[in-house]
């Protein structure tokens, strides 16, 4: 006799798939207008001279929002699997330590360093 664990699973058969609660299309509405804020504010950060020196941190922050927010929403991870959110977040970490790394390396040692 075959073990349990070993059948097919035959829940998409009879109907029972695991329900998940949607988004309604306001909540677009809203997530839209935070992207369409956190844009401006980017823009904004560009051409504030005082943000100078902090612009790499601040454009990455509001960036990992916009990224975050469009992954979790418009493409719906919030609502699948927790892998599908690894396969994005590492990616999105080992870039961001890249890019970090290699301001380091060619902008502030350098200057440090005389």
């Amino acid at each position: 006799m075959a073990d349990a664990a070993m059948q097919p699973d035959d829940r998409h058969d009879r109907g029972e798939h695991e329900k998940h609660d949607h988004p309604g299309p306001m909540t677009y509405v809203v997530i839209a207008g935070v992207l369409t804020v956190l844009t401006a504010l980017e823009v904004a950060v560009f051409y504030i001279p005082a943000l100078r020196p902090a612009i790499v941190p601040i454009l990455l922050t509001l960036t990992t929002g916009k990224f975050v927010l469009v992954v979790m929403f418009y493409m719906h991870l919030k609502m699948d699997s927790k892998v599908f959110t690894w396969v994005f977040a590492a990616p999105l970490a080992l870039a961001m330590f890249l890019v970090i790394g290699l301001i380091v390396l060619f902008r502030v040692l350098p200057a440090y360093f005389g």
